[in-house]
């Protein structure tokens, strides 16, 4: 079988798990978010907590509670990392210097991952454990729980009350993530990823040499890392190490769990509004931006432009041989249309249009489908957007599921799309302005890229990097941490303040002036918004980086 015709098979069978994947997984999902009865084990959680399991919060307290849950979690890992030296399973690393546990505290909690270190030669088992896999758990329940609750602001009317932060992210936690995060473990096992707590073992090399190969609970963080689109590796190479990612399946597999949550979630929309067609619709722009971006990836690598690439027929450089180029490039596709992050090839190595793609892919916003629950709710702020456009088109007040899109609503969307960008550009702008960017391994356009992907991952809330940039100083560590904080908990207020004002609402009924949200019409506007938003925003940054390098 030729490579072409393998990688389509394998995009092919993987739109088919994940179209079976959407209505199963969606409904499981919707019933663990409208459930109303606790088990015994939330019932202790909330116990200890002091948490009420029947009250509500108004979108006020559901910020603040969430705003205070991950504030005392960044304090609780950068003491961990600080002190990892003395506690258990340490593998005799030093406690993580200032910065670099600064760095990594905001960025687990953050849900970005981003690592300016190596897992196996700077953090310790129990760190690896205890620290960074349980952020892993509680950061992507976060992004689900504002999700839900923004679409309890459409579904809802004439109430302040956006459900019980305290509920949404026990409930997610114990009844989707973890369980699901077992059956993947065990799985990644039995194709071959590590589960032990060895401190490693020497090994000698063909060439003589004697290499330490650290082992760890790795299976474990594998699955949630994906499953929760982390994307935090435990080695360095993240899982284009054969220990994370040993072959062609665990590839196919790992690409699945980064995708199952956040394709599922709009079913869950569409039945907490009382519309499936609404979650169809939602689906079908993700869909659609999703394929593009794989298709121009995946055609981009595979062009093999360049002198070196078309000398050897492949653009292979940094890419594992048994996954290939259509492989990996699915993969790196996949990972910045999520907030993933994860890798299983070095972006900095693709070709200048094909390495352009990830960008794009973050700058969009990571809404095809995004994170889990940041795709979602970024994608219906989209939606909110699209159908004020609508409106002024035909001079009416524009609706969206029976609500009024007023200068309130219109506000909280407009200053979330204003969030990422400002951050992304401000940041560029500063490293270069203040020679930062030197710590780039490249001049010219693909040093301006490494800089620009750094911020476009930070902001977003990605992780994956260009590889090309050194980023183990005082200033990088500061900088990208301010940006992955704003850039995570600014959007959500703005989505929380959205939901509270969509939530007090009385539904408006349906006329003929109506924009029907459900129909391809709708669909096609929605994909329209998306890519314009960003073409108007970062055409001019696109043009002095990667556009640049491809036509030079």
């Amino acid at each position: 079988m030729s490579s072409t015709a393998a990688g389509v098979l394998f995009l092919l069978s993987l739109v088919a798990a994940l179209a079976v994947a959407y209505r199963f997984v969606g409904d499981y999902l919707y019933r663990v978010v409208t459930g109303t009865t606790h088990s015994r084990v939330e019932l202790a959680i909330y116990r200890l907590v002091g948490v009420n399991p029947r009250g509500e919060q108004s979108w006020g307290v559901y910020a603040r509670s969430l705003l205070a849950f991950s504030a005392v979690g960044i304090l609780f890992l950068y003491a961990f990392l600080r002190l990892q030296d003395l506690l258990p399973l340490s593998l005799g690393f030093p406690g993580v210097m200032t910065h670099g546990a600064w760095n990594t505290a905001v960025s687990f909690v953050t849900n970005t991952n981003w690592q300016w270190y190596s897992g196996e030669s700077t953090m310790g088992h129990l760190v690896q454990m205890a620290g960074l896999a349980v952020q892993n758990f509680v950061s992507a329940a976060v992004g689900i729980a504002v999700a839900v609750a923004l679409v309890r602001g459409f579904a809802r009317k004439r109430t302040d009350q956006l459900g019980n932060f305290w509920v949404d992210l026990t409930r997610i936690t114990l009844r989707v993530l973890l369980p699901i995060s077992v059956i993947a473990a065990v799985v990644l096992i039995a194709g071959g990823v590590v589960q032990n707590l060895s401190g490693g073992t020497d090994v000698t090399t063909l060439g003589g040499a004697v290499q330490h190969i650290t082992g760890g609970p790795v299976a474990s963080q594998e699955a949630i890392k994906d499953l929760g689109t982390n994307g935090g590796g435990f080695y360095n190479a993240n899982s284009a190490h054969p220990f994370e990612n040993p072959t062609s399946w665990t590839n196919w597999f790992e690409i699945v769990l980064l995708l199952v949550i956040p394709f599922s979630l709009p079913r869950v929309f569409g039945r907490m509004v009382g519309q499936n067609r609404q979650g169809y619709a939602i689906l079908a722009a993700m869909a659609v931006i999703a394929l593009a971006s794989i298709s121009l990836t995946i055609g981009f690598e595979s062009a093999h432009g360049g002198t070196v690439p078309q000398a050897v027929g492949a653009a292979l450089e940094g890419k594992e041989t048994r996954f290939g180029v259509p492989n990996s490039a699915t993969f790196a596709a996949a990972t910045t249309l999520t907030s993933t992050g994860s890798v299983d090839s070095f972006h900095d190595s693709y070709t200048a249009l094909g390495g352009m793609m990830p960008i794009i892919n973050m700058l969009l916003g990571e809404v095809a489908p995004g994170g889990v629950g940041a795709g979602l709710y970024g994608m219906l702020v989209l939606a909110v957007v699209t159908v004020f456009v609508a409106g002024l088109m035909v001079g009416r007040t524009p609706e969206y599921l029976g609500k009024k899109i007023g200068t309130r609503e219109i506000k909280f969307a407009s200053l979330y799309f204003l969030t990422t960008p400002a951050l992304v550009l401000i940041g560029t702008a500063t490293a270069m302005a203040t020679k930062n960017h030197e710590t780039a391994l490249n001049v010219g356009p693909h040093g301006f890229s490494e800089v620009v992907y750094a911020f476009a991952s930070a902001s977003n809330n990605n992780g994956s990097a260009f590889a090309g940039l050194t980023v183990n100083t005082a200033w990088w560590d500061t900088a990208l941490g301010i940006a992955m904080l704003l850039g995570r908990f600014v959007p959500i207020i703005l989505v929380l303040g959205l939901a509270g004002s969509l939530a007090r609402q009385q539904p408006v009924p349906e006329s003929a002036g109506t924009l029907p949200t459900h129909r391809p019409l709708f669909v096609g506007m929605l994909v329209g918004v998306t890519v314009i938003l960003v073409a108007l925003t970062f055409l001019p940054v696109l043009a002095l980086g990667p556009l640049a390098e491809g036509l030079s």
